[in-house]
């Protein structure tokens, strides 16, 4: 992280000294009034550094009064999506307080880090689902690298597990294993069900979605951003055809194409000029699989003419599937003139 320490005085100065060493791993900036180096950064007064360190900075950690902090913070404040980490700090170092940010912006992470490394110090952190250890949504996107949309709808979830009342959650069974072994997760706390299952879904109950698609309601939604297209098509299928097939895809699935990582597909395409130049002009990466891996395969894919001509189970959703992180195809294929196109993450 890259971290600010803010001081206002000579005993303040001091602490945050004695502090840098437990930031080694970090990329830190003292702002004091006396001393000028590499390190260390003279100013005036805070009001004329806050509006540089405020977007130049992971996270400030000031020693000084709490009641000062805050109202010199108040103007700055956004939101949780994108407020840097704030901490505070008394001058003996013996107490810490993440103040904003907790989660998303890691002032939580960071005041255990700071805490754990200084004898007897202790981390005031505030944050109801830390301090009773039940699972929070918002860590488990930012450790999973996952987008969050209707992201005003987490307290209303978090409110719920915290009073034990269940939430419902719709995802992938590969995101199932991932939440039910994610810090703070309790049997009976979250009513699972898959897009291919949602017997007993009740409107009522909050929900939150898992998904690399954005869905048009107000729920918590959680997104994976590395999503995988599989791409087969007819001989001599042009650049720019394919291009508009996938813009077409993203756009009618509510798909960002910024999240997608790889392009994918049979070996036997990969001399298809039209396909290299496309990959080529979007800059993502291409794969191709032979008819070995695609075969060894045991998910049941849809009928497909490669299986004719290649005697293999299939191009587009295979070869998708195989090119994936989580091994969770989530769109099967879909077919536009010469271009067959399927997705998984």
């Amino acid at each position: 992280m890259k971290i600010a320490i803010v001081t206002i005085n000579n005993p303040s100065l001091e602490s945050a000294k004695k502090l840098l060493p437990t930031l080694k791993n970090h990329d830190c900036k003292v702002f004091n009034k006396s001393e000028e180096s590499s390190t260390f950064v003279k100013f005036n007064k805070v009001d004329d550094i806050l509006p540089i360190a405020w977007v130049e900075f992971d996270a400030l950690v000031f020693i000084m009064a709490t009641g000062a902090v805050i109202r010199k913070i108040a103007p700055f404040l956004k939101d949780k999506a994108t407020d840097p980490a704030i901490l505070i700090m008394t001058l003996d170092l013996k107490r810490i307080i993440p103040l904003v940010s907790g989660h998303l912006g890691g002032a939580n992470e960071l005041s255990e880090e700071i805490s754990l490394s200084l004898k007897d110090c202790v981390n005031f952190v505030t944050t109801a689902s830390d301090q009773i250890k039940v699972l929070a949504f918002d860590m488990f996107a930012k450790k999973m690298n996952y987008n969050i949309s209707n992201l005003k709808s987490l307290a209303t979830v978090a409110n719920r597990i915290i009073n034990k009342q269940t939430v419902q959650v719709v995802c992938y069974p590969s995101v199932i294993e991932e939440l039910k072994n994610f810090n703070g997760y309790k049997d009976g706390s979250i009513t699972f069900f898959t897009p291919d299952n949602l017997e007993g879904f009740n409107k009522e109950i909050p929900t939150v979605y898992i998904t690399p698609q954005k869905l048009a309601n107000n729920s918590l939604q959680l997104h994976p951003k590395e999503i995988v297209l599989g791409l087969g098509m007819n001989r001599g299928t042009t650049a720019k055809e394919i291009d508009l097939v996938v813009k077409r895809f993203c756009f009618e699935h509510s798909l960002e194409f910024e999240n997608v990582t790889t392009l994918a597909s049979f070996e036997a395409k990969s001399d298809e000029v039209g396909l290299l130049e496309f990959a080529n002009s979007v800059s993502k990466e291409l794969k191709f699989f032979n008819s070995e891996e695609i075969n060894e395969l045991e998910q049941n894919f849809s009928p497909s003419q490669a299986t004719r001509f290649f005697n293999i189970k299939g191009v587009a959703e295979p070869a998708s599937l195989l090119a994936s992180k989580t091994k969770t195809l989530f769109l099967s294929k879909r077919i536009y003139g010469n271009v067959t196109i399927a997705c998984s993450f």
